[in-house]
């Protein structure tokens, strides 16, 4: 039998190479059995990306649905909660107003506006609620409080019914002055500081978009805030020592904060409406997510069971490489003689 024999420094390269091909193959397999990607994508698509590509793209395309989604699920959900304090905060105050209205007790109609007084400076600073950098009342100016201090939108009434002679006058006075629309110099153009001309608009969907036209300057809002500030004009002293005409003021104002509160439900409504469409969409979103992702596993995933005996078979042959070497590099010409 013949023998080809190579030199030492031949057979030293040789191992080296051996050895750093296994060890390249070892970190391949390790990659694929912890990824459960192969770790050479070329060859799992066959060289042809356009698939790849396309899915990659689609779930691209999905994280940022995913993102405005949310945000607009967060506007929803903080435009629900206001609703809600301010609705919770009518219940009451609008039957005690009334009901301190005609006892004609001074100090019971006193302490009623005052409470009133209270609630509405609570509800302009529920109407200025920022959430993630993001002032949801505003319309499209989401970087501006939509609301005026309360100090400022009671001063701009107290210019308006300067000369109001009767608590009827005061009131027609403060009724056109909530109801004028914009450039009519009432609460739009004084008390209001957003945006409505384009609305706030999400596009939550491939082709789908949901538009949040409410604000604080919707007429909904606009009544259920009327009510609160009589009672707070009152509260700063309007026809101080005229008991009837306080009396009657207070009365308009528990029956404007209670039909108020009334027409903020369907307000309420009306962006549930919306929080339903955004959770339908998400859930959609997110079903198609998945499937893109199944999609896409089965172009590069790495079969965890080849994977893994691989890497037991190199892992057996990386030892038998260090055996062999560690025999050979003993090798010695005393040792053959």
């Amino acid at each position: 039998m013949n023998y080809v024999s190579i030199g030492d420094m031949a057979q030293s390269f040789q191992l080296r190479q051996h050895n750093t091909q296994l060890k390249t193959t070892l970190s391949q397999l390790t990659h694929e059995v912890v990824s459960g990607v192969k770790q050479d994508i070329g060859a799992a698509v066959a060289g042809d990306f356009t698939s790849l590509s396309g899915l990659n793209r689609s779930l691209s395309m999905m994280d940022s649905y995913k993102v405005v989604s949310t945000e607009a699920a967060l506007t929803t959900d903080t435009m629900q909660q206001t609703l809600g304090v301010i609705q919770s905060l009518s219940d009451d105050v609008g039957t005690t107003l009334m009901s301190a209205a005609t006892n004609f007790s001074p100090t019971l109609l006193d302490v009623s506006v005052t409470d009133a007084a209270q609630k509405f400076s609570t509800i302009i600073s529920a109407l200025n609620t920022n959430v993630a950098g993001r002032y949801v009342f505003s319309g499209a100016a989401t970087d501006t409080a939509p609301l005026a201090d309360p100090a400022d939108i009671l001063a701009a009434l107290k210019t308006e019914i300067a000369g109001a002679i009767s608590a009827d006058d005061a009131l027609t006075i403060i009724d056109d002055w909530f109801a004028a629309p914009a450039g009519g110099g009432g609460f739009v153009d004084t008390a209001y500081r957003g945006d409505d001309s384009l609305g706030l608009t999400f596009r939550i969907a491939d082709g789908e978009t949901t538009s949040i036209d409410s604000s604080a300057s919707d007429p909904r809002i606009r009544d259920a805030l009327k009510g609160f500030a009589i009672a707070s004009l009152m509260a700063d002293g309007l026809f101080a020592g005229d008991q009837q005409a306080r009396s009657t003021l207070a009365t308009a104002s528990g029956e404007r904060i209670l039909s108020g509160n009334s027409r903020l439900t369907a307000l309420a409504a009306d962006i549930g409406a919306k929080q339903g469409k955004i959770a339908d969409t998400q859930t959609r979103n997110q079903a198609e997510s998945t499937a893109l992702k199944l999609a896409r596993n089965d172009l590069i995933s790495a079969d965890p069971y080849e994977s893994a005996t691989a890497l037991e078979a190199v892992n057996t042959q990386l030892e038998t490489l260090y055996t062999l070497t560690s025999r050979l590099s003993r090798l010695s010409l005393a040792d053959y003689l």
